[in-house]
């Protein structure tokens, strides 16, 4: 069965939808095959991957509102074993819409459970807020990765991104874990960011990634080129960072999996 992992944090420009494109193409890399679903109304995990949004027959939007079946609304990638349900501005008015549904916190789950089983991974791209379709992502998925800026006000906001996942989980979904913290847009040159890390360990301990992602002027490049990093500059350190966690990732998984059993 497929795993769920919601990339969120209400603070915008932390590296969200880069650790979604990136990480999904290493998952696909490693052999796991990898659906994106695009929850953010600025689309651009799907413009990353130079799909363009018009040549999509349905999207995240259409299957939320007019209750169109994920299944079918996938498109392929790049990448093997890699695709997407894509996103378009329409979105944005997907939260007014939603409103009046019933069970309006569980829509997403409901469209992902017949698809589960066909994906290793299915990574939720949220947009830079705690509002209804977030919510959605964190009440569809088993765990939430959290990017957090190697910035000095990068722990600013995640007591109320924490409090969220506190209510989802006592009221909505009870089985949401922290995949863990993701150090993001690291230079291991300044000693700022180096205390941003060990003040995540102090706060955080194990559920801080080993992985951090550097500042990298092929990561920020590669969306341009519709390409992951690992396709358009495989040596470079962002793109290697991000196979590093996906590995990281796949272990903690396999490890959470034999404990199951044996248990």
């Amino acid at each position: 069965m497929g795993k769920i992992i919601a990339i969120a944090n209400q603070k915008g420009g932390v590296g969200k939808t880069t650790t979604t494109i990136n990480l999904a193409a290493s998952l696909a890399a490693e052999g796991k095959r990898v659906l994106i679903i695009d929850a953010d109304p600025q689309a651009n995990a799907t413009s990353g991957y130079g799909i363009d949004p018009r040549s999509m027959s349905s999207s995240i939007y259409e299957c939320l509102v007019d209750n169109y079946p994920l299944d079918g609304s996938e498109v392929p990638t790049c990448m093997d074993g890699l695709f997407l349900v894509g996103s378009r501005i329409d979105l944005a008015g997907a939260e007014i819409e939603l409103i009046n549904k019933e069970r309006r916190e569980r829509v997403l789950a409901g469209l992902l459970a017949p698809v589960k089983d066909k994906y290793d991974y299915i990574l939720i791209d949220c947009s830079p807020s705690l509002g209804l379709i977030t919510v959605n992502a964190l009440t569809a998925a088993d765990s939430v990765i959290i990017p957090v800026q190697a910035e000095y006000f990068a722990l600013e906001g995640i007591s109320k991104l924490l409090n969220t996942i506190r209510i989802i989980k006592s009221r909505l979904n009870p089985s949401l874990e922290i995949e863990g913290f993701l150090l993001t847009m690291y230079d291991a040159r300044l000693r700022l960011a180096n205390q941003i890390y060990d003040e995540l360990k102090g706060h955080f301990g194990e559920m801080v990634f080993n992985t951090v992602i550097p500042r990298n002027i092929r990561l920020s490049e590669a969306p341009s080129h519709g390409l992951p990093a690992l396709l358009y500059d495989p040596e470079s350190r962002g793109a290697t960072s991000h196979v590093a966690l996906a590995r990281e990732i796949i272990h903690k998984h396999s490890r959470h999996q034999t404990r199951h059993k044996v248990g």
